[in-house]
C-alpha cells in the first residue's frame, strides 16, 4: 500500500518546524510502522500533490482544537485530490471532538494512541533534528480540568527501562507526567550513566514536572541525569506560594542555578489577572524563570489571536475574569521579566535585550557556517 502521512499548515513559525515541541512523533512512528509492513510512505507538511504518489490511505495528523480549521483544509484537499484514498484523522483534536472533526469530510477519525504504531520507534530520516522523543509512560494520574490527557490516555501506562531506546545524545520526554511512573528513578540512573557515541546524554522534559511527587532525592537525580531547565508547574493559586518554594529548594539544592529553573503558569483561567501578577511577582523574587501557557477551553475550534490588535470573544477565548488588555498586558510582562532574570538585569532594558539577540544570532550563524 501506499500511505501519505500529512501534518497540517498550522501556523507555526518555519525556526520551529522540527522544535521539540510540536514534532510530529505520531506520524513518524506511523511511518516506521508502515515501512515494516512493506507500505510505501511519504511524510509531507501541508497540502501538496503528487503526480508519480497516489496514496491507498491519507493518515492526517492533528494538534490543538483551536486549529481545527487547518486540519479540515486538508482533509477537504486530499479527498478532492485523492478520491480513491481513505483519509483518517487521528490525533489530539480528532480524540478530543471526534463528532467535530468527523463532519470535516474525512472518512475516519482515529480516537487515542494507536497502539501498534506505538511499539515502533519514530522514523527520524524523514526529519531534520538533533534529538529523540521518548515516552516513559503514557496518560496521567491526574485529572485536571484544562487538560486532555486523561480523556485521550484514559490508562496510566508505564515503561521500566528506556535505556535500550536511546539513540541521541538528546532526549526529550513527552510524557504528560513524568513523576508519576514508578520506575522514574531507574530510568533516571539509565540516563545518569548513559552515553551516545562516546558522548553523555542530556534531557529535557516538554511537560512541566509535577512538584508534588518531587523529592530530594528525585530532585539530585534530575539533576545527574542532565535535565535541563526543569519546569516546575504552578497550576492553582498564589496560596500554593509555600509549597512552590519548596519544590524550587529541592532543585537549587540538587545543583541547579536559580535562574536555569522555570515555574509552569497557565493565564487567562480561573485566577484573575491580579492573582497571577502576584505569582509573577514572587517568582521575580525567587529568581526564577516563566512558561507562560495561555488557557484555551478543550472544545475551542477557533483561534485568531493577534498580539498587535484589540480583540474580543470573537477572535480568541477571553475568560470572564479576564480582559483582552490584560491577557496581552501579563505576556509582554511574563517575558520582559524573563529577560531581566535570564541576564541578570536590574530591571528590563530593551537595548540589552537587542544586544543580547544580536549576539545569540551571530552565534548561530557561525555554527551555521
Amino acid at each position: 500500500m501506499r500511505i501519505l502521512l500529512v501534518e497540517p499548515s498550522f501556523p507555526i513559525p518555519p525556526k520551529s518546524k522540527n522544535h521539540r515541541d510540536f514534532l510530529p512523533v505520531g506520524l513518524l512512528k506511523l511511518a516506521s510502522f508502515h515501512r515494516e509492513r512493506g507500505d510505501e510512505i511519504k511524510l509531507v507538511r501541508g497540502n501538496q500533490q503528487f503526480p508519480d504518489f497516489y496514496p491507498n490511505q491519507v493518515k492526517i495528523t492533528s494538534l490543538f482544537t483551536y486549529w481545527s480549521n487547518y486540519v479540515w483544509e486538508s482533509a477537504k484537499f486530499y479527498k478532492e485530490n485523492y478520491p480513491k484514498a481513505r483519509v483518517i484523522v487521528g490525533g489530539i483534536y480528532a480524540s478530543l471532538m471526534p463528532e467535530h472533526c468527523k463532519k470535516s469530510g474525512c472518512d475516519e477519525v482515529f480516537i487515542g494512541v494507536d497502539e501498534k504504531a506505538e511499539k515502533f520507534k519514530p522514523a527520524y530520516d524523514l526529519v531534520n533534528v538533533d534529538y529523540q522523543i521518548v515516552h516513559t509512560s503514557r496518560g496521567c494520574l491526574r485529572r485536571c480540568k484544562f487538560c486532555g490527557t486523561w480523556k485521550i490516555e484514559p490508562e496510566f501506562k508505564y515503561k521500566k527501562s528506556i535505556k535500550d531506546e536511546i539513540r541521541s545524545n538528546r532526549v526529550i520526554f513527552y510524557d504528560n507526567n513524568l513523576l508519576a511512573n514508578p520506575y522514574i528513578k531507574d530510568i533516571l540512573e539509565e540516563l545518569k550513566n548513559s552515553k551516545h557515541n562516546g558522548r553523555v546524554v542530556y534531557s529535557e522534559s516538554q511537560c512541566g514536572i509535577d512538584g508534588r511527587l518531587l523529592t530530594p532525592e528525585v530532585a539530585k537525580l534530575i539533576k545527574e541525569a542532565r535535565f535541563l531547565n526543569p519546569r516546575i508547574a504552578w497550576d492553582h493559586r498564589y496560596d500554593q506560594r509555600k509549597m512552590i518554594k519548596k519544590q524550587i529548594d529541592m532543585l537549587v539544592e540538587a545543583g541547579y542555578p536559580a535562574k536555569d529553573i522555570y515555574v509552569f503558569m497557565i493565564y487567562n483561567y480561573n485566577q484573575d489577572y491580579y492573582e497571577m501578577l502576584k505569582k509573577l511577582r514572587q517568582c521575580k523574587r525567587w529568581g526564577v524563570q516563566i512558561a507562560d501557557c495561555r488557557y484555551r477551553p478543550l472544545n475551542q475550534t477557533f483561534e485568531h489571536y493577534n498580539p498587535r490588535a484589540r480583540q474580543t470573544n470573537k477572535d480568541y477565548y477571553i475568560h470572564p475574569e479576564w480582559t483582552d488588555r490584560q491577557i496581552k498586558l501579563f505576556r509582554k510582562k511574563v517575558r520582559r521579566q524573563n529577560i531581566t532574570i535570564r541576564h541578570g538585569f536590574d530591571i528590563y532594558n530593551y537595548e540589552l535585550e537587542r544586544e543580547g539577540a544580536r549576539i545569540r544570532e551571530k552565534r548561530l550563524l557561525s555554527t551555521q557556517e
